[in-house]
């Protein structure tokens, strides 16, 4: 009778670990400073790590064009980052004239 309860125990355990909300959650354990600007060009997404949750350190996760894994850069990065896109839909805006 008790392997019955400590099978049942440990098979809930497996289940509480492999759910998608007691998942480990994927950080950043460092950053980049200086990322090209061509690598800065193919961003599609950012996301923003913060150091108060989960994670230690604060981040940007730059999703990239046709790039698997994400770029973890240093959050200063942020304001030129918003920059240059911006400069690149004005240059598709001029384009488009």
């Amino acid at each position: 009778m008790d392997l019955k309860v400590a099978f049942v125990i440990v098979c809930l355990c497996a289940l509480a670990i492999t759910s998608t909300e007691a998942g480990i959650p994927k950080c950043c354990i460092k950053t980049k400073k200086h990322i090209p600007v061509r690598v800065l060009m193919m961003v599609q997404r950012i996301t923003v790590q913060k150091s108060s949750g989960a994670c230690d350190i604060p981040a940007l996760i730059l999703h990239l064009k046709d790039i698997r894994k994400p770029i973890c850069a240093h959050p200063k990065l942020k304001t030129a980052l918003i920059v240059l896109q911006m400069r690149m839909k004005q240059n598709k805006q001029k384009a488009a004239y």
